[in-house]
């Protein structure tokens, strides 16, 4: 005998105006029931072909995860969709107990793979639950819904439910990721001293030591909230196509001087931003390859020279066609006394240089009387590019004082005559750091080249290779080396300035410590006067099965004693996307690369690359705010790709391509193998990572733990296909760019691809204030005290972030309103 809700069916199907006793236009006329009945059958099928079209996707790429190792949920759920389609296409009320069935395993499913992390739920449950609400709404007008007690209360409280939480959840999509969350907070140190903090900003990191702290106090978490633009500067270069402006303007007293990614310069007012003079090196794009960078220029102030003489106050600029250039910081002229009527060239002893092969991207560093130089090396063209040599110029005249060429030990001075600086050795295209009391130049190497192979380097070459150096300022001789990643074949290049910090020692006394993060999401912390750590590292193993011709270290340092910056070993549980559909598209990804966990070694198939060549940290660096002992540490999450390619492919990729990068397939001459990379995304182009994609965190360096660490930055400007959401949405953006701290307790952040300049609670991760920007930052900000009317002023280069959709030329002081003081 049939049950009650299958003979209601029937009963149905034998009088279609039946289906409205059961809904809510129980008492319409028979046409109009008519009109419920076509259109219910439209909603249902329309409904089910959602459903289904997701099944069949479930169901056909479930069968390509298991077959790779992975879930088995995807197939008996799509098996599940495809029935649920079918009986919704049949009118039967037996869709929604499927459905319900189905939902809820797979929100059990969720929960045990993923706990109750949010972003991870929305992913996996946020599609089914609209869904499965529009399924609700209709289910009291399905034809076996009559003979159902209460169906219509039960249904409309699932429907009312539902959208109720998922109302909740896109209200939390706007709430940051904690992933810590500030507990007690560090008392001021006992000797802190602010009046012992330097007036100006004379490099990249403000000072020598590369702090990135201000002790301004004018601007508080009380009044942040009233900083309004004091001027906006308009340099007319534009970024775009490669081009970015990532620059920090110097600020001597009430001048500033920034410099834009084609290397002009200006001298700008503090106070008004009215422009001084402008000075322009006219680099071209085709000299640079389009990898045009202004990170930072070097100030020096003559000491034997008259006040009044020309040339004593001097600005240095490094360009992307190898040139230094001494500029009279009065008026903008080339110094004539300097180089050749102002300029060095340092093309000269590198031999050979395609344009672009050789860029010192960050600009130089003044360490007593010398100019430190170095440059970025092209990633991955060939072991024949220029050499990685550091060098010395003296800031009066323009000589080499010395360099540092790893190819010729214990040899400082220029090549002999028909000879090179030794081609192919680790570059330094960071800043180095520079410590005046043990006269001790810091600098932060990168690799050889090419960077995925490394079998053919020399054994010079590996010994310092993403190391700290630390050289005699005065004479280029070593004095040690510490290296972070042995024999790297990941492009691990150390991103960022030595930031050079006297760090508690757990004894109320101070240590010279030297505070170095990695693209590998590790801190390490030295003895900035030996060169030993001062907190725990540990070397462990490490895969070593690479491609043949190479040669792996068994082990690489971690640093244990500080917290990891990074996410930690990647699962296929891990995979995200915006909704269960991507997600499964980077479960099959994931499950198709190559992964052993950390340092994978590259092959001739697609590996995973976690943390990516990208980087956690890179080189914005770190700030210290050294009136509570806090770093602030501001990093990115993004998964990478890569596979070895043979020289036959290579070739052959490569016949057509007429202009030279550092993606897509990549050369690596002279070596058995090229290469080919990419971002592990979704097809709708969203990371594969779990958000966040980029974090901001505090660390105490008393007890070196977290204090606090979330998410910042949104998709505002970003989304799928690559489409602006406009939504604030919480999930945490990459950055490269710095952060800057006050004396005051804050944090100025401009760096996240959203187009925001920020203030944040140093001791709370709060963000206390932010302001729009016309595009993205990308920078890290300047903050300083005008002599000129007594305000403190933030100050902005936005002319784009990294893959932004728009570009500028902007550089935008802030200001309270009002005057702060009588000029002094």
């Amino acid at each position: 005998m049939p049950s009650q809700p299958e003979h209601a069916d029937r009963a149905a199907r034998r009088h279609p105006s039946g289906v409205a006793v059961a809904c809510l236009l129980d008492h319409l006329p028979t046409e109009s029931s008519g009109v419920l009945l076509a259109t219910l059958r439209l909603y249902t099928i329309i409904l089910g072909l959602l459903i289904g079209l997701v099944g069949l996707y479930f169901l056909y790429n479930g069968t390509k995860l298991i077959m790779l190792g992975g879930s088995l949920y995807y197939v008996p759920a799509g098996i599940a969709l495809i029935a649920t389609a079918i009986l919704l296409a049949r009118l039967s009320v037996r869709a929604a107990y499927l459905y319900l069935g189905f939902f809820v395993v797979t929100a059990l499913w969720s929960l045990w793979e993923a706990g109750f992390q949010f972003w991870p739920l929305a992913a996996r449950l946020g599609m089914f639950a609209v869904l499965g609400l529009l399924l609700a709404v209709c289910v009291p007008c399905l034809p076996g819904a009559r003979g159902i007690p209460r169906i219509r209360g039960l249904s409309y409280g699932i429907a009312g439910a539902t959208a109720a939480g998922l109302v909740a959840t896109l209200v939390g999509a706007f709430s940051p990721i904690w992933l810590v969350k500030s507990g007690s907070a560090p008392q001021v140190a006992a000797d802190y001293r602010p009046d012992r903090e330097p007036k100006d900003w004379v490099g990249f990191g403000r000072t020598t030591t590369g702090e990135q702290f201000s002790p301004d106090t004018q601007i508080t978490k009380d009044n942040v909230g009233q900083l309004q633009v004091a001027w906006t500067l308009r340099t007319g270069d534009i970024s775009a196509d490669g081009r970015e402006n990532q620059n920090t303007p110097l600020q001597i007293g009430n001048t500033l001087y920034p410099c834009t990614q084609s290397g002009q310069v200006f001298a700008v007012r503090g106070d008004t931003g009215e422009k001084l003079w402008h000075f322009d090196p006219k680099v071209t794009p085709a000299s640079t390859a389009n990898w045009m960078r202004c990170r930072s220029l070097a100030y020096f102030e003559i000491p034997e020279l008259a006040n009044d003489a020309p040339g004593k106050k001097r600005v240095y600029l490094t360009t992307g066609d190898m040139r230094l250039i001494a500029l009279d910081a009065e008026t903008g002229e080339p110094v004539p006394s300097f180089g050749e009527d102002g300029t060095v060239y340092l093309a000269e002893g590198m031999g050979k240089v395609i344009p672009g092969f050789y860029n010192p991207t960050s600009g130089p560093l003044l360490a007593g009387r010398n100019l430190i130089v170095g440059g970025w090396v092209m990633d991955n063209q060939s072991t024949d590019e220029p050499s990685g040599v550091v060098r010395a110029f003296n800031a009066v005249t323009g000589e080499l004082t010395w360099a540092w060429d790893v190819g010729r030990p214990g040899q400082t001075g220029k090549p002999a005559d028909g000879e090179f600086y030794t081609r192919g050795t680790p570059n330094m295209w960071a800043t180095p750091s520079y410590d005046p009391e043990l006269n001790m130049v810091y600098l932060p190497t990168g690799g050889g080249t090419p960077d995925l192979f490394g079998g053919q380097r020399s054994a010079a070459t590996d010994r310092v290779s993403q190391s700290v150096v630390a050289l005699d300022a005065t004479t280029g001789q070593e004095r040690w080396v510490y290296q972070l990643v042995h024999h790297d074949v990941w492009d691990y290049d150390l991103p960022s300035k030595p930031v050079l910090y006297d760090m508690p020692d757990g004894k109320g006394g101070r240590v010279p410590a030297l505070v170095q993060a990695g693209k590998n999401g590790q801190i390490f912390v030295l003895d900035r006067r030996t060169g030993k750590p001062l907190t725990q590292v540990e070397e462990r193993p490490v895969p070593t099965k690479g491609v043949p011709g190479e040669r792996l270290s068994p082990t690489q340092p971690y640093s244990v004693g500080m917290p990891e910056m990074r996410d930690g070993m990647l699962t296929e549980a891990k995979m995200w996307g915006i909704t269960p559909i991507d997600q499964l598209n980077c479960r099959v990804q994931f499950k198709g690369l190559h992964y052993e966990g950390d340092y994978t070694p590259p092959q001739l198939k697609w590996y995973l690359e976690n943390p990516s060549w990208y980087g956690t940290t890179n080189w914005g660096g770190q700030s210290i705010d050294k009136q509570h002992d806090i770093m602030i540490v501001n990093d990115m999450r993004i998964m990478m790709k890569g596979r070895l390619l043979t020289r036959e492919e290579t070739n052959g990729r490569l016949a057509n391509k007429s202009v030279e990068g550092v993606g897509g397939v990549i050369p690596m001459a002279n070596t058995p193998y090229g290469a080919e990379r990419g971002m592990v995304q979704s097809f709708l182009g969203v990371p594969c990572t779990t958000p966040p994609f980029g974090t901001m965190a505090a660390i105490d360096m008393t007890t070196h733990k977290v204090l606090w660490h979330r998410s910042l930055g949104t998709p505002e400007q970003f989304g799928p296909l690559g489409m602006k959401t406009h939504l604030p949405v919480e999930l945490g953006m990459p950055t490269l760019g710095g952060a800057v701290t006050t004396g005051s307790g804050l944090v100025f952040f401009s760096a996240t691809s959203d187009y925001y300049l920020r203030a944040i609670d140093v001791m709370t991760g709060e963000v206390v204030w932010k302001s729009p920007l016309p595009v993205g930052g990308g920078s890290t900000p300047l903050v300083f005290t005008s002599p000129a009317d007594g305000r403190q002023y933030v100050v902005v280069t936005a002319s784009g972030s990294r893959a932004a959709p728009d570009h500028g030329d902007y550089i935008i002081a802030y200001a309270l309103p009002g005057q702060a003081r009588p000029p002094r």
